[in-house]
């Protein structure tokens, strides 16, 4: 790519994002879009939004980047949640760390490359000069000038490692703060047992009282049976929505319009009454629901929701083996108690159909293999559909928490990002595809190093491209918008039918990371990479902070647990750096430099050894210090009964309690109570 075209790059996107920021700041002050740019606050009735018209409205004002901006770490802890801190503060080392590279690369590096005289350069058209020249492809073979570039690697891994030991040490910190501040939660002293061996003669409750009874006598509560409510739940959602319907044609009071027939689109059988049509149909679903209920009571799964009195005690349970023989009584961290995930009543069946599902895919090599050789076709032509694939892909592996699910998509979107984007391109069509060279792995430094300087241009593309005009248009939620409109238009639904989005951490941290990569391994080979990067991060910091303010609610809290995955996924952008400058100072005739760089990535990852050791276990679980001495706080809390009496229904099936949307009173409820309580 010649300065040019990359100027022509820049100039469009740049328009774009002005674009976006423009209409952002006109339509976030229409009283119709309140739904689209401020959903958070309108679910908490908090919005100030104007309901009348204003030409001010129609004029573009920065206003909002100023409360973007001032929002206070603390206030954001507030109100998105320690995995919001997290996430911002992942924009922040960033622009950290390449504000550093930045200095170094632009102001040093850059103007060596380009003084070089390696390759042919024609001073009199420089808007057609090759961005190769640019790169540590114009520094002449042998030339002093690379221990610059040799002694800027040193400096620029020891400067990200001390950044990454800050952070991992403060966000360790925070989490530990966090949670001798947060309120008992259900899942803190909860767990999840499957494989319950049920003994001839007894159900799966009988089963789980007698064990946790005998065995934890001290510290168990109550438990939970899962059991198999696939149908249950549809009939429900029947209901709910016949139920609406209902509500909204009383509602509107329209004798003379509540008159169709029942056939197809209302043209044709019988001519019927609506409000009586409506009624009846809720009855009779009311009446399945009720038979429904009474058979699921004996369709129990063998897997339950066991509570203790403490965390503690859930503790205790969960990271000790429960039975003599390890494939029963196994227990997992329980999920959030948002409602009882529906994968859980298919367990027996997915256990007989897919055995070797769980196994397989536990394998972190299987599952990066799978998820990094799909064909960059998909990525291309599907990347709209590649991370609900990721999160399906998590659910089947079995996790059941929704920021278990999301973490799990979270590595694997990670893995395939990194190599559908960055190493399908650079490689591409490269020796490395070729067996010899993993036979001999000490050409790959030399491989690499020939094949990633010649991507530079088009990763500095991509960054402007896909980096700037994405972050943007993530402002602007133009199918939001549009989804808003139709169903206001032609649906008929009001603000109240909206759903407060939560931000796809899974989706948006691989991003962030990927662009990390770019710009650690481009640091040494193009520099002109990084105020593009910088430009990138700053743009994000400011959209995703007046996102997590005024769009965005939390549907999770996993701690900050994303932190380990960026710290690793950093290590290994490190590390590929070093790799490529040994195959960099090979070619370019500096052998002694390249055998000095050889220590580097093994000092780096000791030093990953020893934060992995000082830092992990404490994003793993939480120590007994910390669960005794929030147990003992919570002791003196007089809230504590009434949490207790409420956590021995929090993980009791929502389908099986009594429903009534016809007011009758029956004797189901009676036997529905009691399924609920067991």
């Amino acid at each position: 790519m010649i300065l040019s075209a990359l100027l022509t790059s820049v100039g469009i996107n740049l328009g774009l994002c002005l674009l976006y920021f423009t209409l952002y700041s006109i339509l976030r002050k229409q009283p119709g879009n309140v739904v689209v740019y401020e959903p958070r606050w309108v679910a908490e009735e908090k919005s100030k939004q104007k309901r009348h018209f204003s030409l001010e409205g129609f004029l573009p004002s920065p206003g909002w980047v100023g409360r973007a901006w001032q929002l206070s770490e603390e206030e954001l802890l507030s109100i998105s949640g320690l995995d919001a801190v997290v996430f911002i503060r992942i924009y922040i080392f960033s622009l950290k760390v390449f504000t550093f590279a930045g200095i170094i690369g632009v102001c040093i590096l850059l103007p060596i490359n380009f003084l070089g005289d390696q390759l042919s350069f024609d001073f009199s058209d420089l808007t057609s000069k090759s961005l190769d020249s640019f790169s540590i492809s114009n520094v002449d073979d042998g030339s002093n000038r690379l221990w610059i570039h040799w002694s800027a690697v040193y400096i620029f891994t020891a400067f990200v490692c001390y950044l990454l030991y800050i952070e991992y040490y403060y966000i360790s910190s925070k989490r530990i703060s966090y949670f001798y501040a947060s309120k008992p939660q259900p899942h803190q002293f909860s767990l999840l047992v499957t494989s319950i061996p049920v003994s001839s003669g007894s159900s799966v409750t009988e089963s789980v009282e007698s064990f946790f009874t005998e065995y934890h006598s001290a510290t168990y509560l109550s438990h939970s049976v899962v059991r198999q409510t696939g149908k249950l739940r549809r009939l429900l959602s029947d209901a709910d929505k016949w139920y609406r319907k209902l509500v909204k044609l009383k509602a509107k009071n329209l004798t003379q319009k509540r008159f169709t027939r029942d056939g197809f689109l209302g043209l044709f059988g019988r001519k019927v009454d609506l409000l009586d049509h409506y009624e009846n149909k809720l009855q009779d679903i009311e009446e399945n629901v009720h038979m429904e209920q009474s058979s699921v009571v004996e369709k129990e799964v063998p897997a339950a929701f066991v509570s203790f009195k403490s965390r503690y005690g859930a503790a205790v349970a969960l990271h000790i083996e429960q039975g003599v023989n390890p494939t029963e009584w196994v227990t997992e961290p329980a999920p959030e108690p948002l409602a009882i995930v529906q994968s859980l009543a298919n367990l027996s069946q997915l256990e007989t159909w897919f055995p070797f599902l769980e196994s397989i895919l536990s394998l972190t090599f299987v599952s990066e293999v799978i998820t990094g050789y799909l064909p960059s076709l998909i990525l291309q032509g599907f990347q709209w559909f590649v991370p609900p694939i990721m999160i399906l892909l998590s659910s089947i592996q079995g996790y059941m928490a929704l920021s278990q699910i999301q973490k799990s998509a979270c590595v694997k979107l990670l893995w395939f990002t990194i190599w559908n984007i960055f190493f399908a391109n650079v490689l591409s069509g490269t020796v490395l595809y070729k067996v010899n060279v993993f036979l001999e792995p000490k050409n790959i430094p030399v491989v690499l190093a020939a094949a990633v300087p010649a991507q530079a241009s088009f990763f500095i593309s991509y960054v402007v491209t896909s980096g700037w005009t994405s972050t943007a248009s993530e402002l602007f939620r133009l199918f939001p918008l549009i989804s808003s409109f139709i169903k206001k238009k032609f649906a008929g639904k009001h603000d109240e039918d909206f759903e407060v989005p939560s931000i796809p951490y899974y989706g948006q941290i691989p991003k962030i990371v990927l662009f990390g990569l770019l710009g650690v391994t481009y640091f040494l080979l193009a520099p002109l990479i990084l105020p593009f990067l910088l430009v990138y991060y700053c743009l994000g910091y400011i959209v995703f902070r007046n996102q997590l303010l005024n769009v965005y609610e939390p549907k999770f809290e996993t701690g900050g647990t994303f932190w380990p995955i960026v710290h690793s996924s950093t290590i290994f952008s490190l590390v590929l750096m070093h790799i490529i400058a040994i195959g960099v100072f090979v070619l370019k005739k500096l052998p002694l430099a390249s055998i000095l760089t050889v220590p580097l990535p093994l000092l780096t990852l000791l030093f990953n050894d020893y934060c992995q050791k000082r830092f992990l276990p404490i994003f793993k679980s939480y120590s007994a210090e910390s669960l005794i001495k929030k147990d003992h706080d919570n002791q003196n809390d007089p809230s504590m009964p009434e949490f207790l009496d409420k956590l021995v229904t929090a993980y009791r099936d929502p389908a099986l309690m009594p429903i009534n949307y016809s007011g009758r009173n029956d004797s189901h409820d009676s036997l529905l109570q009691h399924a609920a309580e067991v």
